[in-house]
C-alpha cells in the first residue's frame, strides 16, 4: 500500500509580504496567512495526521488550520533551507544566489541538496508507519522542491531558480 501525501505551503507570513527571505528565522503569518490557514483547516480536514515543520510559521499555520483537532507531529527535517548569513535578508538577494548553493551549503548554512536528504529520510519513515493514511505534510518552498526532486526526478537545479507558484496543495502517493 501506498501513503498518500498532501503537501501544503506554510501560510503567508509578514515576511512574505515585505520581501524577506526568513529561512531558518521563525517568522509569523500575517492577517491574510491565518486566514489562508483556516481556509487550509477546511480544505484538509480528512487528513490521518499532520506533519509540519518546527519552525514557528509552519507550527502557526497548522495551529490556526486545526486548532488542536489533529494529530500534529513536529519534524526539524522539515525545515526550510537554512541560509546561514541569508537568514532574514531581502528575497531578491537569496533569489539570485540560489544556484550557487544546489550542492554547496549557503555561508553558514545548508544545502539544497542536503534538504533532500532531510527530506528523503522523512518519506523513509512515512512509507513504514503510514501505509494507506493520507498525511498532510505543512512545510516549505525547499521541502516542496526537495518532493519534487525525489518524487518526480525534476532536478533540483531546474527547481531553485524556477518561480514558485502557489495553490492549495499538492498531492504524492509514496510507495
Amino acid at each position: 500500500m501506498a501513503v498518500n501525501v498532501v503537501y501544503e505551503t506554510h501560510s503567508i507570513t509578514v515576511d512574505n509580504e515585505t520581501g524577506v527571505a526568513t529561512g531558518w528565522l521563525p517568522g509569523e503569518l500575517s492577517e491574510r496567512g491565518r486566514e489562508l490557514a483556516a481556509e487550509l483547516g477546511v480544505r484538509r480536514r480528512g487528513v490521518d495526521v499532520v506533519y509540519c515543520s518546527d519552525l514557528r510559521r509552519a507550527v502557526e499555520t497548522v495551529e490556526v488550520a486545526f486548532g488542536g483537532g489533529k494529530e500534529v507531529r513536529l519534524d526539524a527535517r522539515l525545515r526550510e533551507c537554512d541560509y546561514g548569513i541569508y537568514n532574514g535578508r531581502p528575497v531578491s538577494e537569496v533569489a539570485a544566489l540560489r544556484s550557487r548553493y544546489v550542492d554547496t551549503p549557503w555561508p553558514g548554512g545548508q544545502s539544497y541538496r542536503q534538504v533532500v536528504a532531510e527530506t528523503a529520510g522523512f518519506l523513509g519513515e512515512l512509507r513504514e508507519e503510514w501505509q494507506g493514511a493520507t498525511v498532510l505534510v505543512v512545510s516549505h518552498s525547499a521541502n516542496r522542491w526537495a518532493l519534487q526532486n525525489l518524487l518526480e526526478g525534476t532536478p533540483l537545479e531546474e527547481l531553485v531558480d524556477a518561480p514558485f507558484d502557489w495553490r492549495p496543495g499538492w498531492e504524492y502517493e509514496v510507495v
